[in-house]
């Protein structure tokens, strides 16, 4: 039960459910463009996983696409079926680790330094892609051969338009950060929808019609064999030890340091089965496959989320699209330019990788650097694996760095 220390309606509340949106848009819409999944089964199941998520931790919880299915689904074209079988079998993995304590052992045994890596790590891949998106160089901008898209001003004079917007939105974060009257994930997201309507090519505005839109139930239908067997060998073995190292056992971790005794139900455990729920849910409604994450939760948290009162708030923004405009959402969402996206990813990255701040020891920065260039020459996956190899390796004293 939600008591009312555990839930709050405010601007900042409002403008902490905002500052993830620079992970969850980008990959969503490319998954919606170029992989034919159904925006409003995206939406209305992105938009229950908030709200359940929020209503059962009674703190924020991010909600964000797997990455790795994501970036490949859009780079390679699968189909919607295929996704949808990732989705399943992400599901069945998050129950059997949950429900064997496995996910337990696992975050027993992770080092704080590996931790840390996986941190660093993923928050040195958001700012990446927040600075791709403001320079124009992002997967989708570069599928659109244009930066801004959905704007019909590209430049003024030499100066691209998404570097001026990107200088603008970081400098008003920086400058708004700690206002509680003019909180800085909304004022920036807010400016952006407003260039967006003045200057925006307004695409699918035209067609919009509120009204009760129900969602289908398994809208592309079951997957085949085929689909699950290639959704297991390209997408979801690479996934499944990022989701583990950063969804489940970094995400935890960073929730403690945050919310204190208010995350008391944030468990390995637990965090498993609400994934799983999550992407059952979005695999009946054709969305996306969905975790939650330590980076969702930086952003959150730095923009002023403090209570499930954020969850509610984005969550019930996305049923809402979702219900009564249908398919229709993205006109709305074509509305934000892709280089505020990308400054609301670049501060949560910042963020994130700043929780390195507490380690000690030369060996553990070590851990986390590799961890680091392994990351940015192949996967966080890979880099999850070498990096408790590595710092089990180091608690050997015949070892130095």
């Amino acid at each position: 039960m939600i008591r009312r220390e555990h839930i709050r309606f405010d601007r900042m509340e409002f403008a902490g459910s905002l500052g993830d949106l620079g992970t969850l848009l980008p990959l969503a819409v490319g998954m919606i463009m170029i992989n034919g999944l159904n925006p409003q089964g995206l939406f209305l199941a992105a938009g229950l996983f908030y709200i359940l998520g929020g209503v059962y931790y009674r703190i924020p919880v991010p909600v964000q696409p797997m990455k790795v299915i994501g970036a490949y689904a859009v780079a390679t074209g699968l189909s919607a079926q295929q996704i949808s079988a990732s989705g399943a079998w992400m599901a069945l993995i998050l129950l059997i680790v949950g429900l064997t304590g496995l996910i337990d052992l696992i975050g027993r045994y992770t080092p704080k330094s590996v931790i840390r890596g996986v941190q660093l790590s993923t928050g040195g891949l958001l700012m990446a892609q927040g600075i791709k998106l403001m320079w124009g160089t992002a997967s989708f901008q570069a599928l659109r051969s244009v930066a801004e898209p959905y704007l019909k001003i590209q430049s003024l004079g030499p100066v691209p338009i998404g570097i001026l917007l990107g200088v603008a939105g970081i400098a008003l974060t920086l400058l708004l950060l700690e206002n509680r009257r003019f909180p800085a994930g909304l004022i920036v997201v807010a400016g952006g929808m407003v260039v967006g309507l003045l200057a925006g090519t307004r695409e699918g505005m035209g067609s919009l019609k509120l009204g009760l839109h129900l969602p289908a139930v398994l809208p592309f239908g079951l997957p085949s064999a085929d689909d699950f067997s290639m959704a297991l060998l390209m997408l979801v073995l690479p996934q499944a030890p990022m989701t583990i190292g950063n969804a489940v056992v970094a995400y935890a971790d960073l929730s403690k340091e945050y919310y204190q005794e208010a995350s008391d139900k944030v468990t390995y455990k637990n965090v498993c089965f609400s994934m799983a729920a999550g992407n059952i849910l979005s695999f009946l409604v054709g969305g996306m496959p969905v975790c939650h994450g330590a980076g969702g939760l930086a952003a959150h948290y730095r923009f002023g989320a403090r209570t499930a009162g954020s969850n509610l708030i984005i969550g019930a923004i996305f049923l809402f699209l979702a219900l009564f405009l249908g398919t229709g959402i993205l006109a709305v969402v074509y509305l934000i330019p892709l280089s505020i996206l990308g400054v609301l990813l670049l501060y949560a990255g910042s963020q994130l990788g700043m929780t390195i701040m507490d380690l000690m020891s030369r060996k553990d920065f070590f851990v986390v650097l590799v961890m680091l260039g392994i990351t940015l020459a192949t996967n966080l996956a890979v880099a999850f694996i070498v990096g408790i190899a590595l710092a089990y390796a180091l608690k050997s004293e015949r070892l130095s760095v």
